[in-house]
């Protein structure tokens, strides 16, 4: 089964080969119509039949309300009456003045799970080189589920050019990301405001990425780091505390460092910190085992995948402390 359900782009086709091609500058109105965002999230009330008499009388119940698409009346989740839904719209209109006078450009929008998550990513303009012409840009994902499954969130994120992975880094103090709960209204000049600190937070990502890209590593130090980030909490009955190392996973990302990845062999990359970051980035991004691409989309942003890539990147931050 596929996760995402439509989708637009502008310039190279995103790694995971999904969408519709759009050229650069379109007006929000195409991004909507192109990423499959032109509908609505209505709401009706939970109804159940009474099925203790033969006619079966219909009842409500009162504290829960369905959401539906207005476009093909399909189902999406059940959430309580307090629920603040965000529509697919808002979530593109938010880059409106971004993109009109802001120098930001969308880049890939779409629909994920027939409807229950959808986002916008965007490059900032921000760009900075590593040593060995590594370049990194900027760009501002925003997201939101109708499913319980992700607050609508704001987030800076990285793309490195040369593997096209995606790096979303909560920075130490917070400054990056913004999440408004479903309980909340989503107020998109109030999280612009919050993400005020954009600049700063760029340029703390690239001072903290230069560090990195300095600090050597030998194989030992590479594979004590992979060991670590690839090692699970699995709790069971008989040891709740246990954990689980996931030798595949390890071997392929060695593989990856010393040699085998996109850019690894680049002077920023090849035998530091830096390329160890990179190593799994790319292997979440590409190489982890997904049932289809869009599963490992969905992953890499969001899900497992995501925490993996945040996990690295707080490990390589104790080696530049």
């Amino acid at each position: 089964m596929h996760l995402v359900q439509s989708m637009a782009y502008i310039n190279a086709t995103p790694w995971h080969g999904l969408g519709n091609q759009l050229s650069p500058n379109q007006p929000i109105e195409v991004w909507a119509e192109q990423a499959g965002m032109n509908w609505q999230i209505d709401a009706a009330d939970v109804r159940f039949i009474d099925g203790s008499t033969e006619s079966g009388s219909i009842l409500t119940y009162p504290d829960q309300k369905v959401l539906y698409r207005s476009d093909t009346k399909a189902p999406l989740s059940v959430v309580s009456k307090r629920y603040q839904v965000v529509q697919p719209g808002e979530i593109l209109e938010f880059y409106r003045d971004l993109t009109e006078v802001g120098g930001f450009e969308l880049e890939t929008a779409g629909v994920l799970k027939e409807g229950r998550k959808f986002w916008a990513l965007a490059r900032t303009g921000q760009s900075a080189t590593l040593k060995g012409r590594d370049e990194v840009n900027g760009y501002l994902l925003l997201a939101t589920a109708c499913d319980g499954t992700l607050a609508t969130t704001a987030q800076f994120t990285s793309v490195r050019v040369v593997c096209n992975n995606t790096l979303s880094i909560a920075l130490e103090d917070g400054t990056g990301a913004v999440k408004v709960a479903h309980r909340s209204q989503f107020n998109a000049q109030a999280v612009k405001r919050q993400l005020g600190v954009a600049v700063s937070s760029w340029e703390i990502f690239m001072a903290k990425s230069k560090a990195l890209a300095e600090r050597k590593v030998d194989q030992a130090a590479a594979e004590k780091f992979f060991s670590r980030v690839l090692t699970y909490a699995v709790s069971t009955a008989n040891d709740p505390t246990g954990v689980s190392q996931n030798d595949r996973a390890i071997r392929n990302v060695l593989e990856l460092f010393n040699g085998r990845g996109r850019g690894a062999d680049l002077a920023s990359a090849s035998g530091t910190a830096w390329g160890m970051v990179n190593s799994i980035t790319e292997f979440v991004d590409h190489h982890r085992r997904a049932r289809t691409n869009d599963h490992r989309l969905d992953a890499a942003w969001f899900g497992a995948g995501a925490a993996i890539k945040q996990r690295a990147w707080d490990e390589a931050m104790k080696l530049v402390a």
